[in-house]
């Protein structure tokens, strides 16, 4: 999106909008957030019990997430015909996870 032309950038943000007034409107949403670009990402891991430094930012090829919805779809057919609805479907991938509940 960083790339995007001004009218391509208005474009996605309408796509987006009438999206989330969708999931919205259907009472499935629950959440949803754009996220930062990965150049602003700092991931941590700790490997045996060590912590070797931060990485920051991610390397070319790795993968990025923009954002997430999280919807209360009743079960996994439902999830994936919202996740297939979502823009983001038609220029990436959308990642359909169920929750664990705490």
């Amino acid at each position: 999106m960083q790339a995007a032309s001004q009218d391509q950038t208005a474009a996605m943000i309408a796509a987006y909008g009438a999206y989330t007034k969708a999931i919205s409107d259907a009472g499935v949403k629950i959440a949803s957030q754009r996220l930062r670009p990965t150049s602003t990402a700092t991931t941590v891991r700790v490997q045996n019990d060590k912590y070797p430094g931060a990485q920051r930012p991610l390397r070319r090829g790795q993968r990025a997430v923009g954002g997430f919805y999280l919807i209360d779809a009743p079960d996994l057919d439902a999830a994936i015909s919202w996740a297939a609805r979502c823009p983001g479907a038609q220029h990436g991938a959308i990642e359909v996870r169920p929750i664990w509940e705490m």
